[in-house]
């Protein structure tokens, strides 16, 4: 597996838990655990910016990168 698919499998991972945590929030009637899962979603969301900047630095470093997302993507429509 190479480095784009693997930055890209855990950005849509992240992206997936985040909202799972949201949702997990707004469905809970416990204040307690609305809260907990506030935060996690929150720290989801920080890990999802640090990654999301890391594929940036990557795409800068190395343009071939990008090119193989972009086939990569076309591979799945």
């Amino acid at each position: 597996m190479t480095v784009a698919t693997q930055m890209s499998k855990a950005i849509a991972t992240v992206q997936s838990t985040a909202a799972t945590m949201k949702t997990f929030a707004l469905e809970t009637q416990d204040q307690q655990a609305k809260q907990t899962f506030q935060q996690l979603a929150k720290t989801f969301e920080d890990a999802l910016l640090q990654l999301q900047g890391r594929q940036q630095y990557i795409e800068g470093q190395e343009p071939q990168y990008k090119q193989q997302q972009v086939n990569n993507y076309h591979l799945y429509i």
